[in-house]
Order: C-alpha cells, then structure tokens, then sequence
C-alpha cells in the first residue's frame, strides 16, 4: 500500500508531462549550409565591419548578422580569411556567407544571393590632412592604393596616369600611406574612418568623392548599398536574413548599432534616390529600407 501512494505521485507527474506538446524550434531544413544549423561566416577582420570576438560576432555588420541568426536559430562559425579569397569561399561552398562592408554591384548580384543592405556609403579619397584630396582629377598621375578584389578597381584603372598598388588588408595599405609609398587609398569608408578616428595623430582625412560621375557609377555613386553575399542555392537563407535586417530599420536598431562603431552620418543610413536593384536582383515594388528616426 505504501509503495501505491509514493508511485501515484509520479505516474501523475509523467503523464501531465506527456500531455504538454511540445515546443517547435525555427526549420532550417530549407537552408543549404555547410553544416546543418551553423552559419559559417568568412572573417577578413577590418572594423568595424564583421570581426569575430569572445564567441560573438561585433562590428556594425557583425552585430547585425549575429541578431539575425539568433532569431533564426543559427550558431555562428567565423572562418578567418583574405577578402580576396572570400566571394570564391561562397561560391564553393567552404562558408555560406561574407559580409563586413561588401558592396552590391550588379556583377555580384548575377553570381551570389544578396541580402536587403545593412547600411549605405559612397567612397571617399584617403590622403594626407593637407592634400584633402575629393575628386577624381585630384588622382589623376598619383600611386594610389586599394584593395584586392573590389568592384570598383577597373574604374581606378581608368583614371589618366593613375599607378595602382593592391592590398589584401586595410593595414598594409594605411601603411604604406603613413610612410610615403603612396599618395592615397581608395578603400572601405567605414573601416578607414574608424582607424582615422582611433587613430588621429595619424593626420589623414577620408573625403568622399564630390564628382558623382556618371562614368564611374562604382567609385563616385551615392547611397551604395552594403549587403550580406551567400550562394545562388541558398536564396531562402538570403530572403530570411533580409526580413530581420528589415526589422533592424524599421526599429531603427541599425542607427543605435551604428553609433557604438562611429556611424553616425546620416549618408551611412541614406538610399540612393536611384532603386538600381530593382529589375536586377528585385522585384517591382521593392524599396530599400530606410530609418526616419
């Protein structure tokens, strides 16, 4: 009889447990991952776009990206790389996303799924405090700087008597700056103007281009778009990354991000009046998102 009254307890308990259903974790059986539930991420290291610390994800990008997966129910793998290397990692498949100030153009667009942007920017001259350099003719017969693999070197190629130096990293070229081995550095806006505001004893300044030229769309356009690059199969990931991203500028949570990095122009958080996406790689209808606060 006593043995009855202390398993009624328990058989009780059991089926009260049963009875409760339970609850449903995010699907990710659409997302073509090279590991089920991680997102690995290609690392190249410049802030204050994507750097991996501590087990998480900072930076501007970086804070953005780790939001999204955690509401996706994702763990973040970061795969330390060059950015040379990094849009071919996608396409191959040793990671499943880059991101850290990678700009959309259209040539990437027809090779990668890209995301809705995490911010915008226009480029800019870095050069010496003195020189205050803005324009396109200001590079005209000078060695610039820059970085392997961006979209908008055929455009520098362009540029009358222009002597190209190529990069894989934002240090060697600030280098190479500081010590006279070149006049100037086109490179990524936000990562050159923290180090320039970490760093004002340097004596640089970063002046976005003034042209706004037409034959260079890349080099002198306004209110570019910065993105998340994945594969062409893994479009689902993409369209889900770009729902929380959008929720990140309709909370405005992108400007408090922003801040913690430095962002805090409005041009940072500013579309092109242009919709260039549209017909590309977006539909009718689509509008890149905004923040209004």
């Amino acid at each position: 009889m006593n043995v009855k009254r202390k398993l009624l307890p328990t058989i009780v308990v059991i089926t009260l447990a049963a009875a409760v259903p339970a609850v449903a974790g995010p699907d990710l059986s659409a997302y073509r991952l090279t590991e089920p539930g991680v997102l690995s991420v290609a690392i190249t290291g410049d802030m204050p776009g994507l750097v991996a610390r501590n087990g998480k994800l900072v930076g501007y990008d970086g804070e953005i990206l780790q939001i999204a997966a955690d509401r996706l129910g994702l763990t973040i793998n970061p795969v330390p790389m060059e950015w040379s290397g990094a849009i071919a990692a996608v396409q191959t498949g040793r990671v499943d996303l880059i991101g850290g100030n990678v700009a959309w153009t259209e040539q990437r667009a027809a090779t990668l799924s890209l995301t809705d942007p995490t911010g915008y920017f226009q480029n800019g001259i870095t050069s010496k405090a003195g020189a205050g350099w803005h324009s396109l003719e200001n590079l005209e017969n000078k060695n610039v700087g820059s970085i392997t693999g961006f979209s908008f070197l055929p455009e520098l190629r362009r540029i009358t008597g222009l002597q190209l130096s190529l990069y894989d990293s934002s240090d060697a070229a600030i280098r190479d700056i500081l010590a006279g081995r070149i006049d100037a550095l086109v490179g990524d806006p936000p990562v050159i103007d923290y180090a320039i505001a970490m760093n004002p004893e340097w004596g640089l300044t970063n002046k976005p281009f003034t042209d706004n030229n037409p034959d260079f769309p890349l080099l002198t356009g306004i209110g570019r778009q910065y993105v998340f690059g994945l594969s062409q199969d893994n479009k689902t990931l993409a369209d889900a990354l770009s729902g929380e991203i959008r929720k990140l500028w309709e909370s405005c949570e992108v400007r408090v991000i922003g801040k913690r990095y430095g962002n805090v122009n409005d041009a940072n958080y500013t579309p092109s009046p242009e919709n260039f996406r549209v017909g590309v790689d977006r539909p009718e209808g689509w509008t890149p998102p905004s923040c209004s606060k």
